[in-house]
């Protein structure tokens, strides 16, 4: 196999690795969520104020926020403490930019409104990063 196509194969591999992950962060995220209320909140982006539309909504960021980590961490996925930092890391950033100045801003709400809600929502993106990154590593563990 060329290095070319190796290299494409490893990236087709984290990527899908990573949507798997993302789906799993998202799954013990979305269960927060709906014991606080807020997947109505998230159904809202769409238009809807279903928090079955929420949860459909928050699964698909989940797992295509998980792609991206799939393919930008995926080469650490053997080295299980670099890929918990990475996880809390990228949580933590996700809360920043989606959590306190997208979704507000898509709401027609105030951003950076450091709330009981936007705390919560950390503590939920930051389990997200950790199931994430639990579970790209837990994934890895039958390659050679």
């Amino acid at each position: 196999m060329s290095t070319i196509a190796h290299a494409r194969s490893h990236a087709i591999t984290h990527a899908w690795r990573g949507v798997l992950a993302g789906i799993g962060g998202g799954i013990v995220f979305g269960v927060l969520m709906a014991m606080t209320g807020m997947l109505e909140s998230v159904a809202m982006l769409v238009g809807s104020d279903s928090a079955v539309v929420g949860g459909v909504v928050h699964l698909i960021i989940s797992a295509a926020f998980g792609l991206v980590f799939g393919l930008l961490a995926g080469a650490y996925s053997d080295k299980v403490w670099t890929l918990l930092g990475a996880g809390v890391v990228y949580g933590l950033i996700l809360w920043v930019v989606g959590g306190l100045m997208i979704m507000p801003s898509m709401l027609g709400m105030d951003m950076f409104m450091f709330n009981q809600m936007a705390w919560m929502s950390l503590m939920g993106h930051l389990i997200f990063g950790i199931v994430l990154a639990g579970t790209m590593f837990a994934l890895s563990k039958g390659d050679a």
